[in-house]
């Protein structure tokens, strides 16, 4: 049976199936589901984002409000150059 098929019938099966079903078929899949959720920075990724936060703090860096960053990723707003 191909993977797309298997996808697909659990999907099925798990829409309606009872608590104990879901809950074992989860205990199966708890560890894999736990790893994928999670993510790990590292020294580098977290020096250049404590210093991003500094330059925010300090107001030397350019902040957006979550509308304004709204407008941006629309294509709505254009950044200003430096």
């Amino acid at each position: 049976m191909a993977t797309l098929s298997i996808r697909q019938k659990l999907m099925i099966h798990l829409a309606d199936a009872d608590d104990g079903n879901v809950k074992a078929i989860y205990a199966l899949l708890k560890n894999d589901i736990q790893e994928k959720n999670t993510f790990t920075l590292s020294k580098g990724q977290l020096q250049i984002l404590d210093e991003e936060r500094e330059l925010h703090l300090s107001g030397k860096s350019k902040s957006y409000s979550r509308k304004e960053a709204a407008k941006i990723i629309k294509g709505e707003r254009i950044i200003p150059a430096n």
